[in-house]
């Protein structure tokens, strides 16, 4: 039956001696990399690591990130991805809530990791990868341990993973998963984009998010892809590794793909081997895309548009809908998927109308780790509440407005905020943006615009209002401006609105840097 690290050991069984990591100056095939991680299993599991324990990993990009992965779901436990920028109360909360017995940490974040472990009770083992003081060194144990297969057998509906949601709106809860739907979003991955055999994948993307590991990583593996990892991204250093490495696919956040074009050299660069450039996770602007089109002739550009507990998964273009919609955020369905758009009572929309994306498959989360009541919130009638706002237009296209919980009523009429901030990130001097509503004894809730200027530029209210008057209607026009010098986003580039809003206290005036 098909799981995930059964997935590598059939590249490895099918092409040994084919290129399957390389992160540095390291690299290893499938035969090689299938070993490292019998080894590091089999090093877990002398720990005390047992089936269906969860392990969490606090890690950078990196072999050692790869390596890990694997080895937790080959030893049968189910793995759970940490942003290695959390704070030490962020980690606590997940090693508590995911009731995490293991955990394994980069060697450069035992700071962290020890405040965190000043309040643990005892009830979960910390290995560091690297030499740190109070730590055994996770890959001194892996060296010293078999590169037999471990004596463990892993089915294809034993729970794999929990990925925590980004956390936009508060806690993140951790979305629960079994190799059955983390295989099939693989397959539907791959069916969506055309992926083939022995690609050559980039990894920029943190591999703890959903989109990079779930999207890019397993089904990689699946096809015995060549995954080439950064620790971080740089957009000339990741354009000279595509050029140099011969990058054949990969998936960004929007704002990477806004780097690339900020970079001077980009049209004199070799790219003639990129063939698919995915990307997701936060709205890309049309003019963007239309940027990207032009530059990148030869890349076919695929939109996702889908969330955590979809696997990821959810809805999107294929390269001829991105170029003739580029303002929109996806067509139809991935493969495997049903989606519908529906009002308050869960009733189809009619085209022009505004209502919340449900999806269904194969790929959606069990439930929500230990949170009946959110699990029965969420997946009702056997379809997943997304919380998207999307408008479906009349040709079929769907365009994503506001979530759920950040739509703006004012003067009793919806303002959906995605809307204003594409009118405001057509503003020439505006870097970045983000629309939220703040209380007011009139209308209810007045319409405040964060905006980054671009250096050496001045932005007023009255220009932002006169601006604005020209893309929406005039009940749209944000009432108020507060600048700032960035706007916080998650590592998936979705704003954090709840920081923004938790920063205007009611009754206050929004105040300028």
């Amino acid at each position: 039956m098909p799981t995930i690290p059964g997935s590598l050991r059939a590249s490895a069984g099918r092409l040994p001696g084919a290129p399957a990591l390389t992160f540095g100056g390291v690299r290893y095939t499938y035969r090689e990399l299938d070993q490292e991680v019998d080894r590091m299993a089999n090093a877990l599991l002398r720990s005390g690591l047992r089936r269906g324990d969860r392990l969490a990993l606090m890690a950078a990009n990196s072999d050692l990130f790869v390596i890990v992965f694997y080895a937790a779901l080959r030893a049968g436990a189910i793995f759970v991805p940490v942003n290695p920028a959390s704070a030490p109360p962020e980690l606590a909360y997940i090693l508590t809530d995911s009731g995490a017995t293991t955990l394994v940490f980069d060697a450069e974040l035992s700071d962290i990791v020890d405040v965190a472990r000043s309040g643990d009770s005892g009830g979960v083992r910390f290995f560091a990868l690297g030499q740190v003081a109070g730590y055994d060194d996770l890959r001194h144990l892996a060296a010293d341990a078999p590169a037999s297969p471990p004596l463990i057998v892993v089915e294809e509906d034993d729970d794999s993973l929990i990925l925590y949601t980004s956390g936009t709106t508060g806690r993140p809860k951790g979305a629960l998963f079994d190799h059955h739907r983390s295989v099939w979003v693989g397959v539907v991955v791959a069916a969506a984009s055309g992926m083939r055999s022995a690609e050559r994948f980039l990894h920029v993307a943190p591999l703890y998010h959903a989109g990079e590991l779930c999207i890019m990583l397993i089904t990689g593996t699946m096809l015995a892809a060549h995954h080439v990892v950064h620790s971080g991204f740089d957009a000339r250093e990741v354009l000279d590794t595509m050029e140099a490495e011969g990058i054949s696919m990969f998936f960004g956040v929007p704002t990477m793909y806004q780097a690339f074009l900020s970079d001077p050299g980009l049209r004199a660069r070799d790219l003639s081997r990129w063939r698919v450039g995915m990307f997701g996770s936060a709205p890309m602007p049309g003019a963007v895309v239309e940027q990207l089109l032009a530059v990148l002739p030869g890349v076919e550009l695929i939109q996702f548009m889908g969330q955590t507990e979809g696997g990821p998964g959810g809805v999107y273009s294929t390269p001829e809908q991105v170029r003739a919609r580029p303002d929109a955020c996806a067509r139809q369905a991935l493969p495997f998927t049903e989606a519908r758009v529906v009002d308050a009572a869960d009733r189809d929309v009619q085209p022009g109308e505004i209502g919340e994306l449900v999806l269904r498959g194969e790929t959606v989360m069990k439930g929500y780790w230990h949170q009946p009541g959110e699990t029965e919130r969420t997946l009702r009638d056997g379809w997943l509440h997304t919380g998207d706002l999307v408008k479906v237009d009349h040709d079929g296209y769907l365009t994503v407005v506001d979530r759920l919980k950040d739509m703006i009523i004012s003067g009793g009429r919806n303002v959906y905020s995605v809307e204003v901030e594409n009118a405001l990130a057509a503003h020439p001097h505006v870097l970045d943006c983000a629309v939220i509503g703040r209380p007011h004894p009139y209308f209810g809730e007045s319409i405040v615009a964060v905006v980054v200027p671009r250096d050496g530029t001045t932005i007023t209210l009255d220009g932002i209002k006169a601006h604005c008057r020209k893309l929406v209607a005039s009940y749209k026009v944000p009432h108020d401006l507060l600048l700032r010098q960035a706007i916080p986003r998650n590592p998936s580039g979705k704003v954090l609105k709840h920081v923004l809003r938790d920063g205007m206290r009611p009754g206050t005036a929004p105040k300028s840097l």
